[in-house]
């Protein structure tokens, strides 16, 4: 039953909003005419000329256009030809686009193939992510029972239950979905959830802390997920050469910076410095 349900899950993680399935999240905006023109593609068979199509006009988009993070969910969340290339796509999203409205349905699409490929602690923390980061995300439900069904997995009754206990509450109108959540509900009876921790963010400033510089998507989006889950703030900064840069903060004084930076040292080793920002 288990193995059934994952390749159902890696068939809907990879074809994505193709077709809408019943229980599946709500459909995001209208995709730009060119990406729309890839889907319709990829619908009537033709999936090789829709990537192509969408490897296409990322390459002559640049980092700051508002449209490269809807171009890249496309092709990791709905044309994406295995589950590496999804994977890579969907993390770029919320690594590098993460205020962009196309980051929340990244994670739970990333949720949904990380639970897929038998990896469920990926699946975890890409639903806690989205919790801390889109607390009022339309998809927080639909990701939180992703999240229960992992949490499963791992043997985290109580942290399972706590997903569907949040997920029960955003089942609106959704008959076949409630009822999803229902029953596996069954199984938490006297269970006693727990609390997802929750950063606390600093305000204001112009000081910040570097901890981390790459290009590895998937690196950059586990030191995020590690100083979220220490309770700091970060955010990533991409400059001109393609580099993505972890930092803390920001703080209001270069003091307050420092202190930051004798913390982190600490707690993660490496050489953090501080930043002033713009």
């Amino acid at each position: 039953m288990r193995t059934v349900r994952r390749l159902v899950s890696m068939a809907v993680a990879l074809q994505g909003l193709a077709s809408e399935l019943p229980g599946q999240a709500p459909a995001q905006p209208q995709f730009e005419p060119r990406l729309q023109s890839a889907i319709t593609l990829a619908q009537s068979g033709r999936a090789d000329s829709a990537r192509a199509l969408v490897r296409t006009l990322i390459a002559s988009l640049t980092p700051q256009d508002p449209l490269l993070p809807q171009a890249l969910y496309v092709q990791g969340g709905m044309l994406a030809p295995d589950a590496n290339v999804a994977a890579t796509s969907l993390q770029r999203v919320v690594v590098e686009y993460g205020t962009s409205p196309w980051a929340d349905d990244a994670l739970l699409r990333l949720s949904q193939l990380y639970e897929a490929q038998n990896d469920p602690a990926s699946a975890v923390q890409s639903v806690e992510r989205l919790r801390r980061d889109y607390p009022d995300s339309p998809l927080l439900a639909r990701a939180e029972f992703v999240g229960a069904r992992a949490a499963f997995d791992l043997r985290d009754e109580a942290r399972g239950c706590d997903f569907l206990s949040d997920a029960r509450r955003g089942t609106g109108d959704d008959v076949e979905f409630r009822n999803q959540v229902a029953f596996y509900s069954a199984r938490c009876a006297g269970t006693t959830p727990v609390a997802a921790p929750v950063a606390t963010p600093a305000r204001g400033g112009r000081f910040a802390v570097q901890v981390l510089a790459g290009k590895s998507a998937p690196q950059i989006d586990e030191m995020l997920t590690r100083l979220k889950g220490l309770g700091y703030t970060a955010h990533v900064v991409r400059d001109s050469t393609g580099y993505l840069k972890v930092r803390v903060g920001p703080y209001a004084s270069r003091d307050a910076a420092q202190r930051a930076q004798t913390q982190l040292k600490a707690r993660l080793g490496g050489q953090p410095f501080v930043v002033e920002e713009p």
